[in-house]
């Protein structure tokens, strides 16, 4: 969740120390008094230098005042409107919210929406269900209505849904561009709970009042999103932080829709008729049993999408990013990560006032990356800012292999001396050597032109199953390539319409592009947007050129005598090959021509739309 300068919009946070520290138990802080003035001692990690590297940080014992001490709630004279913020007044009034919200009524609530989804899917692609006749104008206009319709449905089914769309909304190459678009949407739109709520939840977890913890602790939320909302706070030695709380019951919600959990119906409720049996155990990890029955349902794409290792993916990441404390430590590792790069800040931990479900970090406000009349007006530049957000992401994917998955303009921000901030540690992606070396060899592959090697290199990541016979989709790889690389450097693709390229292939072709994948490309599709927003003649093709040099000199300095005499080979045994097809190749033109001049050739063209 971003901080950013007044007016303060809805934002993620997150932040490191740097260094591993001593988990301390907040109880502890309260106990600890000195033998002089009745006071208590508390270790709180600060930082006096805005660096990312480990030695800058040092813990410093700071006199608190006891429990006599009360702590002032800081409310804003002219506080941001709530459509500043982003944030919804209340979840009060969703079921999912209710403290006594069972698992069976979860299960008639997600059922519905999935029978429902069903029947408008089948009414949007069935032609005899249009008036006056089908048109692909009325399909889409239609496809959008559901679109909306399903964005409502999911804000209604709470949290595990929301975080599903949002994942939702960078697979392309699985859902609708009309889903897609307005899943989009979902990032900001969340309600927020009760300020007495996550009074008595940060209490609950830290294990002392709010009046101990905090000098000053905002009522107003910041910041709400799906998983969680952040207040802004002052600590007794004065240092501005950010408390970032979970949503209550969100975990037992999680286990409803993720876990194979059951829950005991008694013989007076609907479902009992449904069971059959007087008591029966209802399963309900819901969106299991959901994957599978999108697996059986043409509707769905049926076999040809993996809807099963999709749910698994995505209930893995989803109970990551419940785990404060394991943000946490992302945190710690990306700022190890930028140590040396000043231009880039993470915010700091307070381990000391952190638990598995409250994430408290250093306050470190900044300009939204993607408000460009601020920027200007003070200053900045633009160019610069473009280029440092895109080369930052290209550290994170081409060398570290450990990156932020979610880089929406919401959580980055400009500080005063240009620097990127990053906010939110929650979901980040991590590139495992085994397979950013075949990442390499991919890009290589490309480079080269080898549509071969490019398959090659996709079934080693996993990303295309080896079954059948693939020249169609040889064919449809060379095409791409062919496309990418014939175009003039001013009429090159964006990222976005080369992305859009490979789902397109993906619809008809046995490709799975594991999240990991997805995740990059739309990360990368989102920063070359900001680009352009910042500066109309941004071009990522020139930011990433110095990078991609690297790596092909890096590729130029590995290959062995064996590897170059087996290249030479292999080019000697293609040409020697295209030598002896000639007589064969130069017949077959003949009987071509022959078929066109007597009308007898029926040609079959496949089109990838561009």
């Amino acid at each position: 969740m971003r901080q950013t300068e007044l007016p303060v919009p809805a934002s993620k946070y997150g932040g490191a120390n740097g260094r591993a520290v001593k988990m301390v138990r907040t109880t502890e802080l309260v106990k600890r008094k000195t033998m002089s003035a009745n006071k208590v001692e508390k270790t709180v990690n600060g930082s006096a230098s805005k660096v990312n590297g480990a030695s800058q940080v040092r813990k410093k014992t700071i006199p608190v005042l006891t429990k006599t001490v009360k702590s002032r709630t800081r409310t804003s004279k002219e506080p941001p409107s709530l459509k500043e913020l982003k944030v919804l007044p209340s979840d009060e009034g969703f079921s999912w919210a209710n403290e006594n919200y069972s698992s069976w009524q979860r299960s008639i609530d997600v059922w519905s929406f999935v029978v429902s989804l069903r029947i408008r899917i089948l009414l949007d692609n069935s032609k005899w269900a249009y008036l006056g006749g089908f048109t692909e104008a009325k399909q889409k206009s239609r496809r959008r209505k559901t679109a909306s319709w399903l964005r409502e449905c999911v804000l209604q089914l709470g949290p595990t849904f929301i975080k599903l769309g949002q994942l939702s909304s960078t697979r392309s190459d699985l859902f609708p561009r009309e889903f897609v678009d307005e899943l989009a949407k979902l990032q900001d739109m969340v309600p927020a709970f009760s300020t007495k709520k996550a009074r008595k939840f940060i209490e609950t977890e830290l294990g002392a009042p709010i009046d101990i913890l905090f000098e000053e602790f905002e009522d107003r939320p910041i910041a709400a999103a799906s998983l969680g909302q952040v207040h802004r706070a002052i600590l007794h030695n004065g240092e501005k932080v950010v408390v970032k709380v979970q949503r209550p019951g969100l975990k037992k919600l999680f286990d409803i829709d993720l876990s194979d959990n059951t829950d005991e119906i008694s013989n007076n409720t609907v479902l009992t008729h449904l069971l059959v049996s007087r008591k029966s155990k209802l399963k309900t990890e819901n969106l299991k049993l959901i994957a599978e029955y999108f697996q059986r349902n043409e509707t769905f794409g049926g076999p040809l999408r993996d809807w099963i290792g999709i749910y698994e993916e995505c209930a893995t990441i989803l109970y990551q990013e419940i785990d404060y404390i394991n943000e946490g430590k992302n945190a710690d590792r990306f700022r190890r990560d930028f140590r040396n790069i000043k231009w880039v800040r993470i915010p700091l931990v307070y381990w000391d006032y952190t638990a598995l479900k409250v994430l408290t970090m250093e306050y470190v406000p900044g300009i939204k990356i993607d408000q460009v009349d601020t920027l200007t007006s003070r200053g900045y530049d633009r160019l610069r800012i473009s280029s440092r957000a895109t080369e930052a992401y290209l550290i994170q994917i081409l060398r570290t292999g450990f990156f932020h998955a979610d880089p929406h303009p919401g959580n980055l921000a400009i500080d005063v001396d240009e620097a990127i901030i990053y906010y939110d540690f929650g979901m980040m992606g991590e590139i495992k050597s085994f397979t950013r070396e075949r990442l390499l060899e991919l890009f290589y592959a490309i480079y080269e032109k080898d549509a071969k090697k490019v398959m090659q290199r996709l079934i080693e990541l996993g990303a295309l199953q080896p079954t059948g016979d693939l020249s169609s989709v040889r064919r449809s790889v060379q095409f791409f390539l062919d496309h990418l690389q014939s175009q003039a450097p001013d009429q090159q693709q964006t990222l976005s319409a080369i992305g859009e390229d490979l789902f397109a292939i993906a619809q008809d072709q046995p490709f799975r592009f594991p999240s990991t994948f997805a995740f990059v490309l739309r990360a990368f599709s989102t920063l070359e947007g900001i680009g352009y927003t910042l500066n109309p003649k941004f071009s990522f093709a020139k930011i990433a050129a110095p990078y991609a040099q690297e790596l092909l000199d890096i590729r130029q300095k590995q290959i062995t005598a064996p590897q170059l005499v087996e290249e030479i080979r292999k080019q000697a045994d293609d040409a020697r090959s295209y030598t002896m097809s000639m007589p064969y190749r130069v017949q077959r033109i003949e009987e071509f021509t022959k078929q066109l001049e007597a009308g007898d050739l029926k040609l079959r063209v496949r089109v990838l739309e561009v």
